[in-house]
């Protein structure tokens, strides 16, 4: 009976240390992608600060600036961008996005709500639940390039000024950490550029002249910005994803080496136990003669 009980144990022991092989692999994976993903979010953020810039100062410098990218419109639908994972095991990060679009979207019917989504779990997400999907080109977050970021953005351009929606928003995870990431979704269009407290000089700003107009300018410069929100969001959710893989397979990894330890314990009481009972019976055989 014992020795069933230790061959189960030895059994257990075996599947949780292959179990914790393939976390100790994919947190060391993780974290090596990690580093590369940290340095491509600080890279891409000046970009869009450039943008953002360019856009604010020709709003700030015509008094009648018009462009159907600003115009706010009756919201009859509304387009999300949703940035999720390819693949799970990274904790609750794909389903803590999910959530906060879900909240986002509120009371809407699915009849006001378009999505793009890049990511396999995203597509399975929104398949799965009869939401419209704009385009599953995208489907693989992490092949996504600079170049599918400008094709996006020309497609979501194209269908705001067409009218397909009224309003755009990108969901995605924000990196603030590699053991913290928080899900975000954001108002891309129609653009609402802030005016900002600045001390500039007014004449160098009227002699600024946009050819053939500061709305051609703008409306040129907007799915530049548009793709560089895009590719900018991309960029922290995949450093998102692989810290919250990276916790995920370390916090894995650590349960794995206390069931191991816990196993080890019963599987030495057992034996003990057994030797025990070997020893009684032996003593007790040799009393009998």
């Amino acid at each position: 009976m014992a020795g069933a009980s230790m061959k189960n144990i030895k059994i257990r022991i075996k599947s949780v240390e292959s179990t914790m092989q393939i976390t100790k692999a994919m947190e060391l994976v993780a974290s090596s992608k990690l580093r590369k993903a940290k340095e491509r979010v600080e890279k891409s953020r000046p970009y869009f600060e450039i943008l953002h810039n360019t856009l604010w100062d020709i709003t700030e410098n015509n008094r009648e600036f018009t462009s159907d990218f600003v115009i706010k419109r009756n919201v009859k639908k509304v387009c999300y961008i949703v940035i999720a994972g390819d693949r799970g095991l990274a904790g609750g990060y794909n389903n803590n996005l999910f959530k906060a679009v879900a909240n986002h979207i509120g009371e809407r019917s699915k009849e006001e709500i378009t999505v793009l989504p890049i990511g396999k779990k995203a597509v399975e997400y929104f398949e799965k639940r009869g939401y419209e999907i704009l385009t599953k080109e995208f489907a693989v977050a992490e092949d996504v390039s600079v170049s599918d970021c400008f094709e996006i953005s020309r497609l979501i351009s194209k269908e705001f000024l067409s009218r397909h929606f009224d309003e755009l928003h990108i969901a995605y995870t924000r990196f603030e950490s590699m053991l913290s990431q928080t899900p975000d979704v954001i108002k891309i269009l129609p653009l609402s550029i802030e005016k900002e407290n600045k001390e500039t000089d007014n004449k160098s700003k009227m002699m600024t002249i946009y050819e053939p107009s500061s709305e051609t300018v703008f409306d040129s410069i907007v799915p530049e910005y548009i793709s560089g929100m895009i590719y900018g969001a991309i960029s922290e959710a995949w450093a998102s994803e692989l810290g919250a893989r990276r916790t995920a397979m370390d916090s894995a990894s650590k349960n794995a080496g206390e069931m191991i330890e816990t196993l080890s314990l019963k599987y030495n009481r057992a034996r003990q136990s057994a030797i025990t009972q070997e020893i009684t019976e032996i003593v007790a055989g040799s009393e009998g003669t």
